[in-house]
């Protein structure tokens, strides 16, 4: 790809006359992407996160920095700070890194933040996404944009390849780090990038694969709006989400994005349970059956939190979506809090009210902002017709 079409998918896709902060890893696509952004005429910040998942790592982020003087970029290191990670141990750094460089964008005053993803990184998002069954949303791959309180991050090399960034740099004599983690087969990134290479014999290739994921993008794009018109049959009461009858005339992908999308507004996750999990929770409603999931319970036709996974106070939240004003401590009304007051008066189901954020000094409930009992207030911090519907 000639440099003038790189410095070109720049220029068209991030604004003129801002500062735009980079997320400089150091390895060839984010070390590409920086330098096709001065090449482009961009102001430049940039952010190197440490994620001190291997010893070398401190060390790599500071050469990071030295990288960039030359140029006069202002360079800052973030440090993910951790005890043993369970679980995905990729998925939880992803989720770190965000919100590491979300934070740094905020305290600069950057309101567009780049990031190197290409075009093969899109096709590895849609294998990724063929290896857990996922459903259309989850086929569609990275999007090209999107805004997180209030800060726009953008992909711009989503349609340059991988190894077209490398030959650039290479022209120009710009070295790079390669992070080891991304030859490491226990990945499953690193998996698909494999696969990728026996598949492309067939035909199946980065280009193919990446153009898939752009079509089914936009039929997502045009199902998110039937979903967005659905969500008239859930009503929002007490941090709760109460299903209309009229749901189950929809398109069964049309409500299952919708339920998804009730779940996640519920529990502040980032991803949709795996699908079989949600095929079962689906039968379950249809049929008027409790069930739980992810946190969430289904019971008589309301959605709400299950009390086993309620959360305290995070980043002042309860339970990460509540804003509760008031004296006292704030637990959940639960059923000792409903035995002191007349919860009975709102219309709403025990259940759903007690699992809301109440007021309490020891055992002697002060407020219960729901139920209408005592001083206080606690709001959602998002309402759900404000939530990111099939994000």
């Amino acid at each position: 790809m000639p440099v003038e079409r790189l410095v070109g998918l720049v220029r068209q896709a991030l604004p003129e006359g801002e500062t735009v902060g980079v997320a400089l890893s150091g390895g060839g696509d984010s070390t590409a992407l920086l330098h096709l952004c001065l090449a482009a005429g961009c102001r430049v910040e940039a952010v190197t996160v440490d994620h001190r998942l291997r010893p070398e790592s401190a060390a790599e982020a500071a050469g990071v920095a030295l990288v960039c003087a030359p140029f006069g970029v202002r360079h800052e290191v973030r440090v993910w700070e951790h005890g043993p990670v369970a679980g995905n141990v990729m998925d939880a750094a992803r989720q770190a890194r965000m919100g590491l460089i979300l934070d740094w964008a905020k305290s600069r005053g950057l309101s567009v933040v780049a990031l190197g993803h290409t075009r093969d990184d899109q096709a590895e998002t849609l294998l990724m996404g063929l290896a857990r069954a996922a459903g259309i949303a989850g086929l569609s791959g990275m999007r090209r944009a999107f805004v997180v309180e209030g800060v726009r991050f953008v992909r711009p090399l989503m349609d340059a390849g991988r190894q077209e960034l490398r030959d650039w740099l290479r022209g120009r004599g710009i070295g790079w780090v390669d992070d080891p983690t991304n030859e490491d087969p226990r990945y499953q990134r690193v998996k698909a990038r494999r696969a990728l290479a026996a598949l492309a014999p067939l035909g199946i290739t980065v280009e193919a694969l990446a153009s898939v994921a752009g079509n089914l993008a936009q039929a997502q794009a045009a199902l998110a709006a039937q979903v967005r018109a659905a969500a008239r049959n859930l009503r929002e009461a007490a941090g709760a989400l109460e299903v209309d009858a009229a749901l189950w005339q929809e398109p069964e992908e049309v409500r299952r994005q919708l339920v998804v999308a009730a779940l996640r507004w519920l529990t502040g996750a980032d991803h949709a349970p795996r699908a079989a999990e949600v095929a079962r929770f689906l039968s379950a409603m249809q049929a008027g059956r409790d069930a739980t999931l992810a946190g969430c319970r289904h019971r008589r036709g309301w959605l709400f939190r299950e009390a086993r996974a309620l959360r305290g106070l995070e980043g002042g939240l309860w339970d990460g979506r509540w804003q509760v004003t008031g004296a006292g401590e704030v637990r959940a009304l639960a059923a000792a809090g409903l035995g002191q007051c007349d919860w009975r008066a709102t219309g709403l189901p025990r259940e759903v009210l007690a699992v809301t954020p109440a007021l309490w000094q020891g055992d002697r409930l002060l407020a219960a902002p729901s139920a209408g009992f005592g001083a206080g207030t606690a709001t959602i911090s998002r309402p759900f017709h404000l939530f990111g519907l099939s994000d």
